[in-house]
């Protein structure tokens, strides 16, 4: 099958030529028929297989016939609305509407949070006919009515399980409220939860259903190894790795923002280009993590799950999880970064003891046990480096009673002579502080009394008591 089967404008069969693709995926050649039918949609599929396509190119297709070049805001209403959970996923679906309409005039723009929302203002208000957008920022035009929903026509949810799992069901829910209830369904996602099919029933009507592979299955271009290693020895394995195998492009997923700053100082104090992206850095600097990375510029980039979604890098051949995830279906989606687009990937797990209860959950999900391999020596050049209550190598431990060393007497060396230094007046500073002694009194001479004061007396008056 081919798209030129699909029915697809020639604009845009010209723009798919243009990326590349000559045959659509399992999942574009069930979803763009039943999107182009203007049937609502539940697609799942595994992550890499294509799903942004399987909803853009029906869309530009169905906004066709109204485009035009007018400089009119008023003829560029928003016609069709994306959510998608995090900034890279929305920049991703945006780039995509961008490629595939090139040929077409149709004007697209995106918004999401962590930049400034003046540009994005001025976006929207020159009129444009598709907006992807993230909840929050969304909800931010809404309250400073810079965007009109009341022309949307189709509406999609990507990634809908990881919208509910990032708690913006509130946000979503208030936003369908702004929309006509008379539109176009559409949720994509490579994993559905029960939560999402339950939510599914009250948005959809009389959707299409489409499941290309079973739900939480990876790619079979695929490649699962394991290393058993603890802890503290997990960096210099993952150098060790790198340097070994000449890797030049690795995404290494850690669970917290914390962790992704310090292992990625730790590398590149190792001697290894490594940057970071998470929640906590700008998008300016997430982008231009994300720039140098694809550009290759630098070996690692060291992520946290803000990049198990939407993250799409042509040809990466390598994802490593440093640190498993705690909840088993986010490792389907961390290893969905590799092996894409027909492309094969390797997915290198680094277990440590207290990871086996999560590495059991992962095997149970993908139905599947994952290879382990033999540690290399990877530690001092080489050689394993020995514990602290191991005898060294070129040190052997003797088994024969050690005689004990003679101790020579102490002598006792006298002090050096100091010359007495005496003040003008005679006195010696090189004594010991001693008090000077009191003058005694003559012998001869009487105690001395108090005088005496007068008193009350009962009767009589004052008088003086005698001393």
């Amino acid at each position: 099958m081919t798209f030129d089967t699909l029915g697809l404008l020639p604009e845009l069969l010209r723009a798919v030529g243009d990326e590349g693709y000559t045959s659509p995926t399992p999942i574009q050649s069930q979803a763009i028929p039943a999107v182009l039918g203007r049937r609502d949609v539940m697609g799942c599929a595994q992550t890499g297989t294509g799903k942004t396509a399987g909803f853009a190119l029906p869309i530009l297709q169905i906004l066709a016939p109204g485009a035009n070049t007018s400089p009119s805001p008023a003829r560029h209403p928003i016609r069709a609305l994306v959510l998608a959970p995090t900034r890279e996923l929305a920049m991703q679906i945006y780039e995509s509407f961008t490629a595939y309409g090139r040929h077409l005039a149709l004007r697209s723009t995106v918004v999401f949070g962590g930049v400034d929302i003046v540009p994005q203002k001025a976006a929207l208000r020159g009129g444009v006919e598709i907006l992807v957008a993230t909840p929050g920022r969304l909800l931010d035009h809404v309250g400073q009515k810079t965007v009109n929903l009341s022309r949307v026509e189709i509406l999609v949810l990507d990634e809908a399980d990881r919208m509910l799992d990032m708690g913006f069901m509130p946000d979503i829910k208030r936003i369908l409220s702004l929309l006509p209830p008379a539109r176009q369904n559409l949720l994509f996602s490579a994993t559905f939860s029960d939560e999402i099919r339950r939510l599914s029933k009250d948005i959809l009507r009389l959707p299409v259903v489409i499941e290309v592979a079973p739900r939480n299955t990876p790619a079979e271009l695929i490649t699962h190894t394991l290393y058993e290693v603890d802890a503290a020895r997990k960096r210099a394995l993952l150098a060790h790795l790198v340097r070994s195998r000449e890797m030049k492009q690795v995404l290494v997923f850690v669970r917290t923002k914390r962790d992704a700053n310090r292992l990625m100082r730790e590398l590149v104090r190792d001697g290894l280009e490594a940057t970071a992206i998470h929640s906590d850095r700008t998008q300016a600097e997430r982008m231009d993590a994300l720039a140098a990375f694809k550009a290759g510029t630098v070996t690692l980039l060291v992520a946290t799950d803000i990049a198990a979604r939407g993250l799409d890098i042509e040809h990466l051949p390598f994802v490593v999880n440093y640190e498993l995830p705690y909840v088993a279906e986010d490792y389907v989606h961390r290893i969905g970064r590799t092996g894409r687009a027909g492309m094969p990937g390797e997915a290198i797990a680094l277990v440590s003891p207290d990871e086996t209860r999560h590495l059991a959950d992962i095997e149970k999900l993908i139905s599947r046990k994952i290879e382990r391999r033999p540690l290399p020596d990877f530690e001092s050049g080489g050689a394993r480096r020995p514990r602290s209550h191991e005898p060294r190598a070129h040190e052997p431990r003797s088994t024969e009673p050690r005689e004990p060393r003679p101790r020579e007497p102490r002598v006792a060396t006298p002090a050096p002579h100091r010359a007495p230094v005496k003040a003008p007046d005679g006195f010696d500073f090189t004594k010991p502080y001693e008090p000077a002694a009191a003058p005694e009194a003559p012998a001869s001479a009487a105690p001395a009394r108090r005088p005496g004061r007068p008193v009350a007396a009962l009767l009589g008056g004052l008088t003086r008591r005698k001393p």
